[in-house]
């Protein structure tokens, strides 16, 4: 008796779009959550960003993750263009759609996180990868894009409205990673309705699904189906 594939590894049947990815970076998560939800599926290749495989260089020469390369070979080296790509195509939940405003309102508080927030989040966790690095001032100046999305979360659950979509979506992994630099002092701030916030995203069926742990990727290898049936 011919033995049964397993859908999560075997492939072959049909070419997908190829996504590296890498488990913990907060860019590869959005990239990833919005790819779960949308229903689209793809060959995840888990990489390790120390030892970077020539056909993630190759796709793209940023050389970070997530990358995209779509079945026609086109190359999405950007995780907000791989969260629009993928909800374009199938959006159930109405992430593009917020209760509350307008997409591109939601690109634009997207923006003030990846560029600002994100700035300083790097330098609140890495203080010491710049020259007179002060971990503290960069944690005042991240808290107030934080005392922001508090502020938003006084009127709605969400921070466009009273569902989640595109904007709780991407900032999430971003605020998650800032808590986890000092969670005593993340928890002392008085930012409950953020904090609730945070937990409700952290959560989330979406959020554990795209969680899970993936073997590394290696050239010749077949990635893993994602998401997991």
């Amino acid at each position: 008796m011919a033995q049964e594939s397993d859908p999560q590894t075997d492939l072959s049947a049909a070419a997908l779009p190829v996504l590296y990815s890498f488990r913990r970076c907060p860019y590869a998560m959005r990239a990833r959550m919005a790819i779960a939800v949308s229903g689209q599926r793809c060959e995840l290749r888990e990489v390790v960003l120390r030892d970077k495989p020539a056909e993630l260089l190759a796709a793209s020469a940023k050389g970070t993750v997530p990358v995209l390369v779509d079945t026609e070979g086109r190359v999405i080296d950007q995780s907000l263009d791989i969260m629009l790509w993928a909800l374009e195509r199938n959006d159930p939940e109405g992430w593009l759609r917020p209760a509350r405003g307008t997409l591109n309102d939601m690109l634009a508080l997207i923006a003030e996180c990846d560029g600002g927030f994100k700035r300083h989040l790097d330098g609140y966790k890495y203080p010491d990868r710049q020259p007179g690095g002060d971990a503290s001032a960069h944690r005042a100046r991240g808290a107030v894009f934080l005392e922001e999305l508090e502020a938003r979360l006084r009127s709605s659950c969400c921070l466009h409205g009273d569902h989640a979509a595109l904007s709780d979506i991407a900032i999430a992994p971003f605020v998650r990673q800032f808590a986890q630099v000092d969670t005593a002092w993340f928890d002392a701030q008085p930012w409950p309705r953020l904090r609730a916030w945070l937990a409700q995203r952290l959560g989330a069926t979406v959020f554990t699904r795209v969680m899970d742990k993936y073997p590394t990727w290696r050239s010749g290898e077949v990635g893993v189906g994602f998401p997991a049936d």
